[in-house]
């Protein structure tokens, strides 16, 4: 019987473990979407007490505790940090096969050198260790980083953020780079006229150009993107039900923009007229610079109604969405492909009955130019679990290149997330120490172990270009 999360955890097989201690272990990571805040890093903040760190936004653990029957009270209430820990760790036991339980033990041993499994025998202890190490300096925001042998973190941010704490962060002579990502939601985010109108007078203030057009709201946003490039964005991101793919005429869409603007109620097919134009003008400008743009698909966002209302967006009231994907991706793609401005593309699915369709997808849009060009990203959100990731790892090994993926992301608000990359790494080498044991692939340990490093590492660093 093995030891519950020793040294060779999740590797099955005496070559997984040689892939995994030689090969991928110690290589440095590149985290090219989190929603991490710029302002601790810039200000190299340290945390009280782990809660804090580690509770403070994680809707994956207050699902947890809410299933397990803790209050909100101890979730995203007032209760004390410690009365919230507390609860916390009343919740983990009950984990067990929830990929909750290895990374709480994951991230305790890696940071804190905590071996204890995490229950109330156990919290009170844990909360005071953890929070005698965290008020010390080497356990700052850059320090935690650093402990992870993180090259590059890529943080979350609209086209209005001043940018200022990663203008901060870009003076000063770091071990990592911290580098913004241009996520645009909200700028076409037609569902909602009042709070659209709302985004469109801050960006008036942020860019100090009038918006009464369309090609003024254009030149705004344009105005943005190129200032996120001279801050060393290279990278956009998209949340999205699904992707927008609406025929419509530049006319349509100054005509839609006016009503907006005017605050006229506009038809369900004019707001996905709106949507669609947004996306095409948003690629284009990706594609000029050379940026990767990647959208996360399939997210069924707040619905629950009433906590969304008491406690806003967020905050765990999300699932997986079953909406159609494919038509719409093929045309949006190929729209900008017969342009020749299609750039580098990463897309994410939430519901892994899509799997197969964005596997075969970005094969229809791989034209020999760059390696790599359109990904399938690593498995998101719900799906960033052994057994979404290893389906994930199966069907784009079955169905393109898996040698080329970009590897894996936190997509996490956590300091202390950096395990992921860690699991994700472990999962790899165990299906290809396995595959090697079984005769499926050849015994070339260093060829397979390159594999290994480039998907790992490599395969990122030569995509994004940091």
């Amino acid at each position: 019987m093995k030891t519950f999360l020793d040294a060779n955890f999740l590797l099955n097989t005496s070559t997984a473990i040689e892939l995994y201690h030689s090969y991928s272990k110690h290589l440095p990571i590149i985290d090219y979407h989190n929603h991490l805040i710029p302002e601790q890093i810039a200000n190299d903040v340290k945390f009280e007490n782990i809660s804090q760190v580690w509770l403070n936004g994680d809707h994956y653990k207050w699902r947890a505790m809410r299933a397990n029957g803790i209050n909100e009270h101890f979730i995203t209430g007032d209760a004390s940090d410690e009365e919230k820990f507390a609860k916390w760790a009343e919740t983990v036991p009950y984990t067990l096969r929830n990929p909750l339980y290895h990374w709480t033990h994951l991230e305790l041993q890696r940071y804190f050198g905590v071996t204890d499994l995490l229950s109330p025998k156990t919290a009170s202890k844990i909360y005071a260790d953890t929070a005698s190490k965290l008020s010390q300096d080497n356990y700052s925001v850059r320090s935690l980083l650093k402990m992870m042998n993180v090259e590059v973190v890529c943080t979350t941010d609209d086209p209005i953020d001043s940018l200022e704490f990663h203008q901060q962060f870009a003076t000063e002579q770091e071990s990592f780079k911290m580098l913004p990502a241009f996520r645009p939601d909200k700028a076409m985010n037609s569902d909602d006229i009042i709070a659209l109108n709302q985004y469109i007078d801050k960006l008036e203030a942020v860019s100090d150009m009038q918006i009464n057009s369309l090609g003024e709201y254009l030149n705004a946003l344009k105005a943005r993107h190129d200032f996120f490039a001279a801050n060393g964005c290279k990278v956009s991101d998209h949340g999205l039900e699904q992707i927008y793919a609406e025929d419509y005429t530049e006319q349509e869409i100054v005509t839609i923009f006016d009503k907006i603007r005017t605050k006229k109620e506009i038809s369900l097919t004019e707001n996905l007229k709106f949507k669609s134009a947004m996306l095409i003008y948003f690629a284009e400008w990706d594609h000029e610079k050379g940026w990767v743009q990647q959208y996360h698909l399939g997210a069924l966002r707040n619905n629950n109604a009433r906590m969304h209302r008491l406690i806003g967006p967020d905050t765990g009231w999300d699932s997986i969405g079953d909406f159609s994907q494919a038509r719409a991706l093929s045309k949006f793609l190929n729209k900008l492909d017969d342009q020749d401005k299609l750039t580098k593309t990463i897309l994410y699915n939430l519901n892994p009955a899509d799997n197969e369709l964005i596997a075969t997808m970005i094969g229809n849009f791989n034209d020999g130019s760059i390696k790599g060009k359109i990904q399938f990203g690593s498995a998101w959100w719900f799906l960033d679990q052994k057994d979404g990731m290893t389906k994930q790892i199966n069907t784009l090994s079955n169905m393109g290149l898996l040698s080329r993926l970009v590897g894996m992301l936190t997509d996490s608000r956590s300091f202390l997330s950096f395990p992921r990359h860690e699991y994700f790494r472990r999962l790899l080498c165990n299906i290809f120490g396995e595959d090697i044991e079984n005769g499926e692939i050849p015994n070339d340990i260093q060829w397979v172990g390159k594999i290994i490093q480039d998907i790992s590492y490599n395969n990122a660093k030569e995509y994004f270009e940091f």
